[in-house]
């Protein structure tokens, strides 16, 4: 499997800033100034209609509504003050998601900044050009693109290679290479060719452009609840279902008892069912959980919208969620784990040989040899034996010979050049060039199958250079070094894995003894050598049926069954078409390396939905303390031994109780779309930080804020 050449690794933190002019919506803390462009979508999410989907604040809503007619029949400071405030919870909870969506809403405006009225040249038969809009093009068209033209619709180059700006798409400025055939045919429509002509089919469907994919995915309008959001709705709703049952049970009670007459000796405008009813509302609205169930699906859309921010394009939420779940991880070895491209590292030569010789031989072999391989031989020749270019004269007595997948060879026939007689040398893999050594007339020597022996058993790819002069036989000069050089820190990050409990697994095609050679460098818990599209496939079902959950990255055809089959399959936007389809996430930057910062995220989202999750139902524990003490300890004396916080009065107690339950909403708004703070850690050390930090913390937050707000509103008349 072949990987585009890697961009410069980004950090893995909780907030990456985008940069100046990128397309990219800057994450972090909340943007006060947001507030107030989502209070519109806040309010219009007051609908019923588009608030069913969460119960908790449904339940909320119509809390809200039976206190309005309440205080409209029967109207009190306390009335009015308690109904204000409901309508504000449901607001401030619909302001969370609003916000959450206006994220994703302003990715998706930038974007379609990216789209424009193009005309495309498309090819008709015969090879005759027709210019048509590009919306008309069809699935199958081919149509060609040259330099200074912006490609009309997502597709594969079929003929042709050209240097393309993707910088309307991925927010990078470095230009990409696109060429027909191989892993790095993919085009998406929107970028711009820079150089050269090619020929592209179309393989979109009519308005189901890449680019329109991402709009819509962005803006929320394709984001379904993922299973574990889903069971937690489930829960929060039988959670409220069991405070509105126990709470409507108290009516009867507190008429026997007249308790809440107790409770609001200053309101005679009321009659006891109004005071009830007030009451029974705010005591539903403060016991049930509206924190988590107001910010649950912040949580979500935030969760996407990092990976946006990473420019990774998520195709659902649940694979967001499974990215946090991973219990394994595949990652193909070239370009992820290593650079790449080899590099030349030493010149090892064969007895009667000095290395100078050999690396001169060498630099000759490289000179037309552009691949970043070559490049390397030339480079490490001139850095260590201080050989320059060569004369200018060389060119006219020199033939080069290419390397072929015929041959696996390269070289360079050098004319007689007046003492100089006529020299052949030749760089290339051990036994096809000791097969050329042997064919003029050479004897290989047992030296040459020990140093290549030795090169391979050390991870490396072993190049042997031969020549031959004219007039004698062929011989073998020595071998070149050729290292995979494992990217800096590589280790360090898999044993970060190791702590969250992710096993590593590197993929590669190369045997198994230069595989184990890198991955014992690289620190990865397994690898998988010589892997065919099958044997990956077969690997992610194993791992599977253990109760696994895998995630894998590629960029090919061959990879797209992994892909498909992997719980999370990350498509490089470089790969080929089958690959970005077969996948559920999307690298618009094509760094393979991310899928590490993808299994961050996804595990940032959940736990930052557990600590609101712990933080809620604990902040609900001490509202408890606030609320039915203070009801009740008119009636029932010896309750006054719980009412810890001291408030000033029962009325106080229950508007109090409300604000608090309103205004930490938005005190939270900032963390759930900023994710809490993500360290590797064991799920008992996760645990642990949850209850010491946010279990602690939500029974602290509602004693301090209930009581200093206690001490505010103590004075209004009529509380």
């Amino acid at each position: 499997m072949t990987t585009p050449t890697p961009t410069l690794e980004k950090p893995s933190t909780d907030q990456q800033p985008a940069p100046s002019g990128d397309r990219r919506v800057g994450g972090g803390l909340l943007d006060p100034a947001q507030l107030w462009r989502s209070l519109p979508a806040a309010v219009a999410k007051l609908d019923p209609r588009t608030l069913w989907h969460n119960p908790v604040m449904l339940i909320v809503e119509a809390g809200a509504v039976f206190t309005t007619v309440l205080a409209v029949t029967d109207p009190s400071v306390l009335a009015w003050l308690v109904t204000v405030w409901l309508w504000l919870t449901v607001v401030f909870a619909n302001l969370a998601e609003a916000v959450a969506e206006g994220r994703g809403k302003a990715q998706a405006a930038a974007l379609r900044r990216s789209k424009q009225d193009m005309v495309a040249r498309r090819l008709g038969k015969g090879g005759a050009e027709e210019r048509v809009p590009a919306p008309e093009l069809k699935l199958g068209d081919t149509v060609v693109v040259e330099a200074g033209e912006t490609i009309p619709g997502d597709g594969d180059v079929i003929e042709g290679i050209a240097s393309v700006d993707e910088s309307a798409i991925t927010g990078e400025s470095a230009p990409v290479i696109r060429e027909s055939g191989g892993d790095r045919s993919a085009v998406t429509g929107g970028t711009k060719v820079l150089s050269d002509r090619i020929v592209v089919r179309i393989t979109q469907k009519p308005g189901e452009s890449f680019v329109d994919r991402m709009i819509a995915l962005v803006e929320g309008a394709n984001r379904q609840k993922t299973p574990n959001e889903i069971a937690l709705n489930i829960l929060l709703a039988a959670l409220t279902l069991i405070f509105l049952l126990s709470v409507v049970t108290l009516q009867p009670l507190a008429i026997f008892s007249k308790a809440f007459q107790a409770a609001a000796p200053d309101t005679a405008a009321i009659d006891g069912n109004g005071v009830t009813g007030i009451v029974l509302v705010s005591l539903i609205v403060c016991l049930i959980p509206t924190t988590i169930g107001a910010l649950l699906s912040a949580i979500g859309i935030a969760g996407m919208d990092r990976l946006v921010q990473r420019n990774v394009l998520a195709m659902s939420g649940r694979a967001v969620e499974a990215a946090g779940d991973v219990n394994t991880l595949l990652l193909d070895k070239t370009g992820t784990i290593t650079l790449g491209n080899r590099q030349a590292a030493e010149f090892v030569p064969v007895d009667g040989v000095t290395a100078a010789t050999l690396a001169d031989a060498a630099q000759l072999s490289s000179l037309a040899d552009e691949t970043p391989e070559g490049r390397s031989v030339v480079v490490l020749a001139k850095t260590d034996f201080g050989l320059r270019e060569r004369e200018p004269g060389l060119m006219t007595h020199a033939s080069f010979v290419p390397f072929t997948a015929q041959t696996r060879m390269s070289g360079v026939d050098l004319a007689t050049d007046g003492d100089q007689p006529a020299r052949e040398v030749r760089k290339g893999a051990a036994s096809a060039v000791m097969k050329w050594v042997r064919d003029n007339g050479g004897h290989p020597t047992e030296q040459v199958g020990e140093i290549v022996d030795t090169v391979s058993g050390t991870g490396g790819t072993p190049l042997v250079v031969a020549e031959r002069v004219a007039g004698q036989p062929a011989r073998a000069l020595g071998v070149i070094h050729l290292k995979d050089v494992v990217k800096s820190g590589m280790s360090e990050r898999f044993a970060e894995m190791r702590r969250m409990g992710i096993r590593t697994v590197m993929i590669t095609g190369d045997n198994p003894r230069t595989a184990k050679a890198i991955a014992d460098e690289a620190g990865v818990d397994d690898f998988l050598a010589e892997a065919t599209p099958e044997d990956k496939l077969a690997y992610i079902r194993k791992e599977q049926e253990g109760g696994r959950l895998v995630a894998m990255t590629g960029d090919g055809t061959n990879d797209a069954p992994a892909l498909a089959q992997a719980d999370v399959g990350v498509a490089m936007n470089t790969g080929t078409s089958a690959a970005k389809e077969a996948g559920n996430m999307v690298d618009l930057d094509s760094d393979p390396t991310k899928l590490i910062e993808i299994v961050e995220i996804g595990k940032q989202l959940l736990i930052t939905r557990g600590a609101l999750t712990t933080f809620s139902i604990t902040n609900d524990i001490a509202k408890y303390f606030a609320i039915i003490p203070a009801i009740f300890v008119g009636v029932y004396p010896g309750l006054d031994a719980l009412n810890i916080m001291r408030l000033s009065s029962p009325g106080s107690a229950i508007l109090s109780a409300v604000i608090f339950n309103a205004l930490v909403i938005i005190a939270l708004i900032p963390l759930a779309l900023r994710g809490v703070r993500y360290r590797a850690a064991g799920a008992s050390a996760l645990l642990r930080r949850n209850l010491l930090v946010y279990g602690l913390g939500g029974v602290i937050a509602p004693f301090v804020g209930i009581k200093l707000i206690d001490l505010l509103i103590q004075f209004i008349p009529g509380i």
